[in-house]
């Protein structure tokens, strides 16, 4: 794999620290700025705000920008907004300084997935772009963690700072590493959005939404569920979580080689098993042993489907794969809230702690019927009789389902 690879993946670690840290130092932190702790939550979702509005946002207006000059450009922003957050003076300057840190998530690895995709043959692409999402899983097992301890140890802002200084390296790194773009020509905004008019695009959104909707219902309340129902004491739930991260890192890298090979399976095949991993984690969870397990398999489960997901809207949104990765980034996000939301929805009603992953569970059996319904879509011949190019050569799979 081309060497360039490596300076993405640092970012996405950075991505991947800054998003996750906050949640570990949340009280710490709604303590130093004298808030309480819904009002410290504001924390977590206005940088969820900036992903969802920089991705589309940021990628219109660099679409005639040299993808490398993006990238830099995102790199940038990215660490101002993290040494804004490490000097925020007052609740209402945090807030905005994760705002800004948020906006350029999406427009980073929209574009970066076609950097990605761009440096290697055509039946690599899944593993390229599953090596820049590896960064980003790999956080959960490092970046959080030390971050996580560094602000507990040294003060919140630390660790804030230390993700500035990831955000330099990987700047360097991006621009040392990553080869010289192509100007993009005859390029415009309406012939961006016309991809938009693919229905396929629409029903790759949806698998997103629901699909991985599925796992944040889950992850949003796997402490008190680890703790309360597995019986693990606070102390043992952090290395549990490294846990379910490298659950991620392996599901990303597996699901890059499979998606080379079957785009389409690959997707149903992950949110398949994923469903089920949430059904029997539900039903053994107060096993201290069956617990952890489960963990792990959800977190490779789920993210097995990434690289196609991310493939997937390249080729169907051909006219605009920059802008159309990047609304896959905003898309996460409103998964992430709508896990969140329906798992706290049935907590709320009385359900129990583990009910989340049953509501998963459903959420991903929905997100697999719009995979399905693609596939089929797909398959159909075209007007005229002339059937789906993917029949033609067994490489260009890809093109149905990637």
């Amino acid at each position: 794999m081309p060497i360039a690879l490596l300076a993405l993946a640092i970012a996405a670690f950075g991505i991947g620290t800054t998003e996750f840290v906050m949640m570990g130092l949340l009280p710490e932190v709604a303590t130093d700025l004298q808030v309480s702790i819904p009002d410290a939550g504001g924390y977590i979702s206005l940088y969820a705000l900036g992903v969802v509005i920089g991705a589309p946002v940021l990628t219109m207006i660099g679409l005639r920008s040299r993808r490398k000059t993006m990238l830099l450009n995102m790199l940038v922003l990215f660490t101002a907004g993290n040494l804004f957050s490490a000097f925020a003076v007052n609740h209402e300057t945090l807030l905005v300084a994760r705002f800004i840190s948020g906006l350029p998530h999406g427009a980073f690895f929209g574009v970066g997935a076609v950097v990605a995709a761009g440096l290697v043959a055509a039946d690599r692409r899944g593993q390229a772009i599953s090596m820049m999402f590896i960064g980003l899983t790999v956080a959960n097992i490092v970046g959080v963690p030390i971050g996580t301890l560094l602000g507990h140890a040294l003060g919140w802002r630390w660790a804030f700072g230390l993700v500035a200084v990831i955000g330099v390296i990987a700047l360097a790194a991006v621009a040392v590493l990553v080869p010289k773009q192509p100007k993009p020509t005859e390029v415009s905004l309406r012939g961006e959005l016309r991809a938009f008019r693919n229905p396929q695009v629409w029903i790759a959104f949806a698998v997103v939404v629901f699909g991985f909707a599925a796992i944040f219902s889950f992850y949003s309340y796997i402490k008190p569920v680890l703790t309360d129902v597995s019986g693990f004491s606070a102390t043992a739930v952090t290395p549990l979580l490294a846990v379910f991260g490298v659950g991620m890192t392996v599901g990303t890298a597996v699901g890059g080689r499979l998606a080379d090979r079957s785009p389409l399976k690959t997707l149903c095949a992950g949110i398949s098993a994923l469903a089920v991993s949430l059904v029997v984690f539900a039903l053994t969870a107060q096993n201290p042993i069956m617990a952890p397990i489960m963990v792990f398999l959800i977190g490779a489960t789920g993210f097995t489907a990434i690289p196609s997901i991310q493939a997937r809207i390249l080729d169907e949104a051909k006219e605009a794969p920059a802008l159309g990765s990047a609304s896959i980034q905003s898309t996460f996000n409103i998964a992430n809230s709508l896990g969140a939301y329906l798992g706290g929805v049935v907590i709320a009603a009385g359900f129990g702690l583990v009910s989340p992953s049953w509501i998963g569970a459903l959420l991903a059996l929905v997100g697999l019927g719009f995979a399905v319904l693609s596939g089929r879509l797909g398959s159909r011949p075209k007007r005229g009789g002339v059937v789906a190019s993917h029949q033609a050569s067994p490489a260009s799979e890809s093109e149905l389902t990637a």
